[in-house]
């Protein structure tokens, strides 16, 4: 049975429509008109065109974030992905942690990145939820009311390399360099950060869990599933994508299908600072990425060598000629 965790009122999220002018060189945002709400702003999200890929000025609806998190968890390293159910465009992808910047977070929306990790995000021992620090900075524990969170053992959120190009907001460049796309079918600017998260070594019996917020009659509800836990890992070697994907229970790597499954658009083909496309389908991307799935062992090789033992001793050699 889900969980609620916590209820807001929708009306309660401002944010604003972008002036956003693009040049080979770098890329420059900053808020025209007036405050929307969450629904105002979906009226405006409808597709846009633009002619040049690296050179344009036009008005977008809003400015949205995402976080590439890679986990670092037992010497390993994953990249965190949600699944959600876009009901705004009524298909269910796995995403990057992602989010609406709101008006007031317009200039420094790695703030809101690290929200949206505490927020979806969750990570859980048999002590309790992990709170985090990013650098100095605590982490909001944003269901201690429905939650016990540890007060010890955070884990630790940094930044990685950023994008090459930089991305301002009027005249001021934002740190952390985020990679940045306009994306056209949804009339939105979507600023990606890259941030590593690690694990406490003495965090054991660990689970994740993604929680997200849904639009339910005049509210914004966010419930825990432990029945669907919906995050998964993407192992990484040597820094690139393996084609697995995993879900953590108890210190467990359990295999997650990947049939029919598609990844949301920030995984598609970016031409210059534009994305067309809505989403990617898993086998495309991965034959974009020039990866393969790993082939699967045959059952003989699955078995454990008692019972490779036992099966020598049912099926007798074939007598030599």
């Amino acid at each position: 049975m889900p969980r609620t965790l916590i209820r807001k009122n929708p009306s309660n999220f401002k944010t604003l429509p972008l002036y956003v002018e693009a040049t080979p060189e770098g890329l420059s945002y900053q808020s025209v008109g007036m405050p929307l709400n969450f629904a105002q702003t979906l009226q405006r999200r409808k597709p846009v065109e633009v002619a040049d890929a690296e050179r344009f000025a036009l008005e977008l609806a809003n400015l949205g974030v995402s976080v590439r998190l890679t986990l670092h968890w037992q010497n390993r390293d994953y990249w965190v992905l949600v699944r959600q159910r876009r009901q705004d465009r009524g298909d269910v992808v796995l995403k990057l942690i992602s989010g609406y910047v709101p008006a007031h977070e317009l200039n420094l929306p790695l703030h809101t990145a690290i929200q949206e990790i505490a927020e979806e995000c969750l990570l859980e021992t048999p002590e309790g939820w992990l709170g985090g620090r990013f650098n100095d900075t605590w982490l909001p524990a944003p269901y201690s009311s429905a939650l016990h969170y540890r007060e010890a053992l955070p884990f630790r959120l940094s930044p990685l390399s950023g994008a090459a190009r930089p991305v301002r907001c009027a005249s001021m460049q934002l740190i952390e360099r985020p990679r940045a796309y306009v994306h056209l079918p949804t009339a939105s600017l979507q600023l990606i950060y890259d941030l590593r998260l690690e694990v406490p070594k003495e965090a054991k019996s660990l689970s994740l869990f993604h929680v997200d917020e849904r639009l339910e009659g005049d509210q914004l509800v966010a419930r825990l599933d432990r029945q669907r836990p919906d995050l998964y890992l993407m192992p990484l070697k040597d820094g690139q994508p393996c084609a697995e994907l995993y879900t953590l229970k108890k210190d467990q790597l359990i295999p997650a299908s990947t049939r029919g499954l598609y990844l949301a658009e920030s995984f598609a083909q970016q031409e210059g600072w534009l994305v067309r496309d809505e989403r990617i389908r898993w086998k495309d991307w991965l034959r974009q990425q020039g990866l393969s799935t790993p082939e699967k062992e045959s059952k003989l090789k699955q078995l454990t060598g008692r019972a490779r033992q036992i099966l020598r001793k049912m099926v007798p050699k074939k007598a030599g000629r």
